[in-house]
């Protein structure tokens, strides 16, 4: 299940580009997993930490990956709301027995150094407080570079959708073959 905001919601785009329904189509292919998109567009840690529970009870996920802090980074909520509010929503999955795929994000430079460094070290110290695995920045590659995104320059136009597919697949796909291992060993 993606638990996301309007990046993984595929803001402006037509509902097959976007990089969920490009992961959807590429795990089809390569096994018989199910993708789940729970993303709203605007949602922020605060509205996900909400709704956790009621997601993870209605769609029972074996991994989740959360995409969520940039909504409340650009509307300069304090760090600590973000983190806590992450936290919730990674300890509400840990306890649901879901794996947790946390896709971090970084802010524009204009909200100055100190609060985009604290904001980008948000999804590190939570993976490794709680062993998770970690996309390091979802849109790495082209995340400066204004070809990639719509007229808005926040949201990631149709060319770099595959770029964040690929960002995700790195890590998901380790993840994926854990999981096939241990339900071999099991059967």
């Amino acid at each position: 299940m993606v638990f996301g905001d309007s990046l993984s919601a595929g803001y402006g785009l037509p509902q097959e580009a976007g990089w969920v329904s490009l992961l959807k189509k590429r795990l089809q292919t390569q096994s018989a997993t199910h993708l789940i998109n729970n993303s709203i567009s605007g949602e922020t840690a605060s509205g996900g930490r909400n709704r956790i529970e009621q997601a993870l009870k209605t769609h029972r996920p074996d991994i989740v990956i959360i995409e969520l802090g940039g909504n409340d980074g650009l509307r300069g909520a304090s760090i600590e709301s973000i983190r806590d509010n992450l936290e919730a929503i990674i300890e509400a999955c840990l306890r649901n027995k879901a794996a947790v795929l946390l896709a971090g994000m970084q802010l524009p430079p204009n909200y100055g150094i100190a609060y985009t460094q604290k904001f980008q070290d948000i999804y590190p110290q939570l993976a490794k407080h709680h062993q998770l695995k970690l996309v390091p920045f979802l849109l790495d590659g082209f995340g400066d570079k204004r070809e990639f995104f719509q007229a808005d320059g926040i949201h990631p136009n149709a060319h770099a959708q595959i770029k964040i597919v690929e960002n995700v697949w790195k890590v998901l796909r380790t993840m994926l073959d854990s999981q096939q291992s241990i339900a071999r060993r099991n059967s």
